[in-house]
């Protein structure tokens, strides 16, 4: 079992940058998949990106392409989103989840309780 705790939320304004930490915990991610979803109030819960298990592949949506960053460190044990030219539609809860490759949430086994990301503008 894996335990996902996100940090490195919190308010931003438009334009500037914030970097999402995922630590995981339990036993080692490095044969998984993982990946970032957010979910604004009243909306779905939507994919932002992931990234394969040794860190050669990447996807993200088209809304976050060019401003947003996934990596990952596994002699850390850590994933990072790194932020950048945030926008107010940016604000959501971010989640982190793993066991999987791709956009679809319902193919990830374990998640991180979320941290809010707020962009003021």
């Amino acid at each position: 079992q894996v335990q996902l705790e996100e940090s490195g939320g919190g308010l931003a304004q438009a334009g500037a940058s914030l970097r999402l930490s995922c630590a995981a915990s339990g036993r080692t991610f490095s044969m998984d998949g993982m990946g970032w979803f957010r979910q604004a109030p009243g909306e779905e819960r939507e994919f932002v990106a992931t990234i394969s298990a040794v860190g050669r592949r990447t996807s993200y949506a088209d809304s976050v392409k060019g401003r947003f960053t996934i990596s990952r460190d596994n002699a850390k044990n850590t994933v990072y989103l790194q932020m950048n030219s945030l926008k107010p539609e940016d604000t959501a809860t971010y989640y982190c989840a793993g066991g999987a490759y791709g956009s679809s949430w319902s193919s990830y086994n374990y998640w991180g309780q979320g941290t809010q990301v707020t962009v003021s503008s």
